[in-house]
Order: structure tokens, then sequence, then C-alpha cells
């Protein structure tokens, strides 16, 4: 039986419920079960778990790499959350303002050697592999966090589109794409098998970015549940204005620079004038599309029986036909 996305979901949050860490050290161990208890899609362990079913029955041992995976993934928000500074993660304070930066450091430090500890439980003929992408998506995360710190300290002239996009492929994409890899490595997927589902996260991912980025200019704030225009009042860069630079002429080039250098509080207003003028809601619509296309293309090149398939297809509109 192939389960859904919603089903799995209930699954792995059953299993993620129980406390993982002890009770003490508290100021050390509470920090990282603080993070953890407040929730979140939880996108990446249950693609890890879908990885496994494209290929063969679910694995106990796949609910262990889950964890991990889930485990690594918020050790990076709360040492994003401490070099954004950033004051809330799903709508709570974050780590690092409830308890401290040093107990959050560590809280980040605990949950990544945790991570290890649960990958250390699958049977030993995946052992070996499963170590592999894993490490190297842990590296390739940390290398994408710290080009996105860099591009932020760049001028916007100085940042490039398809350095960006390796950015943020691996910021987010190689996550996703390593969830899937690893379930499928459980599965008992071939080495051909598994290029393509890592390709399929892979484009996913950078499509889910671009519709994130789409939805934070264009999309209604009440469904979208984030301030309009959060990402232009910070001066983020964003697939949107990358692009925006790109296209404009002189003219809206020194507008794009005074809005950035300026506290003007119509900001907002007169920067979405502008990304409207260029049509950058039409071309973020084509460039999710185009990615959405390749990462279509890539399970399609996934040899198992279609029906097989069917679950992840599903899993593409409901990560980007959202609203929120």
């Amino acid at each position: 039986m192939i389960h859904s996305f919603k089903a799995l979901s209930e699954k792995f949050e059953e299993k993620f419920s129980e406390r993982i860490f002890p009770e003490s050290p508290a100021n050390l161990y509470n920090p990282a079960q603080y993070i953890l208890e407040l929730g979140g899609k939880r996108v990446r362990p249950v693609l890890c778990l879908m990885g496994n079913e494209l290929f063969n029955d679910l694995e106990e041992d796949a609910y262990s790499a889950a964890i991990a995976i889930e485990l690594f993934h918020n050790f990076t928000l709360v040492h994003d959350d401490i070099m954004d500074e950033a004051p809330l993660r799903r709508g709570k304070p974050t780590v690092h303002k409830t308890f401290g930066e040093d107990s959050a450091l560590l809280a980040g430090d605990v949950m990544l050697v945790q991570s290890y500890l649960q990958i250390n439980e699958v049977d030993d003929r995946f052992l070996k592999r499963l170590i592999q992408v894993f490490s190297k998506t842990a590296r390739e995360v940390c290398e994408g966090q710290q080009l996105d710190m860099d591009y932020a300290a760049l001028p916007l002239e100085e940042v490039r589109m398809d350095a960006y996009l390796n950015m943020i492929a691996l910021k987010t994409s190689v996550l996703l794409a390593g969830s899937l890899q690893m379930g499928g490595i459980l599965g008992g997927g071939s080495e051909g098998n598994l290029d393509h589902l890592y390709a399929f996260g892979k484009y996913l991912g950078i499509a889910f970015q671009i519709q994130d980025d789409y939805l934070d200019a264009f999309g209604d704030p009440e469904k979208f549940g984030k301030q309009a225009g959060g990402d232009i009042l910070v001066n983020k860069k964003t697939f949107l204005l990358v692009k925006a630079w790109e296209l404009s002429d002189q003219k809206q080039r020194q507008e794009i620079t005074a809005l950035l250098e300026n506290d003007d509080p119509e900001k907002v207003g007169k920067m979405m004038c502008i990304y409207r003028n260029l049509k950058l809601d039409e071309w973020a619509k084509e460039e999710k599309k185009l990615f959405v296309d390749k990462a279509k293309e890539s399970l399609e090149k996934v040899a198992v029986l279609s029906s097989r398939k069917k679950e992840l297809e599903k899993l593409i509109d409901i990560l980007l036909n959202r609203e929120n």
C-alpha cells in the first residue's frame, strides 16, 4: 500500500511526538525540544518515507532516517535564526530569544549530533550509503547558508541569477532531494533511479522557493499568513528582486537602488509597482512551471510502476499550488 503525504505525515508525527532528548541538563535539552515542538509541515522527513515507498514497502529504518533529517533541519533553523537575528519562528519566539544565544547554539549542536545517532540505528546494509548522502547534503546546506549571507552583503548589481539559483539549490533544494534519496536507498532503489529521484527533489525545491518569493509579494496576506511584501521591507534578495534588476532599465535601477538605501514608508508599494511594470508575476509563474516540468520529467524517468509515483505527483500540487 502506498500512503498519501497526509497519512505519512500523521505516521511520522506519531513517532516524532515522543520526547527525543533527556531531561537533564535542562538548559541544553529544553531549547532543542522547544523548537521540535513548534511543529512545522515536516515535508523533508515525509519525503524520506515517500522515497522509501516509491520502491518498496515502508521500512522501520526509514523513520530513523526521517527523524535524523528533521533534527538536522531544525538545527539549521536554530542557527539561521541567530544569524538573521530573527525574533519569531512559526509564530513563536525563536530559541535564542527564549533561552539565550549560548544555549541556542549548543541546542543546535546537540540536534546535529543526535541526527547522526538516529541514522546509526539503521541496518548496516544501508548505513555507509546513508551517511554518505546525509553528510554531503548537510555540508551543502551549510555552503548555501554561507552564500546566502555573502550575497546579502553584496550590492544587488553583483548578484547574478545563475549564482543566486545555485545558492537556493544548496540552501533549500538539496535537503529535499537528499531526503528523497535516503528513503530511496532504504527502499532498494538502483543508482540510476536514485539519481532521477534526487533531480526530482532538487527541481521541486527550486520551484517551491520561487512560489514562496511570489507569495510574499503577490499573495493574499491573509492566506499567506505573513506581512505583504515582508521580503521587500528587509531588502531581502529574492528571485523577484534579482530578476527585477536584470530586467530593469537605468531609471528603474535608480528607483530600486533608492528604495534599498532609504527607509521610504511607501517602499513596498513602490517596489511592487516596479515588479508589476516588469511583469514579474508572470515571469515567476513561468519560471516555477519550468522547474515543475523538470521535476516531472525526472520523476517520469524513475523506472517503477506509474502507480507508485502517484503520491509524489500529488505532492507537487500540494506544495506548489498553495497560497500559504
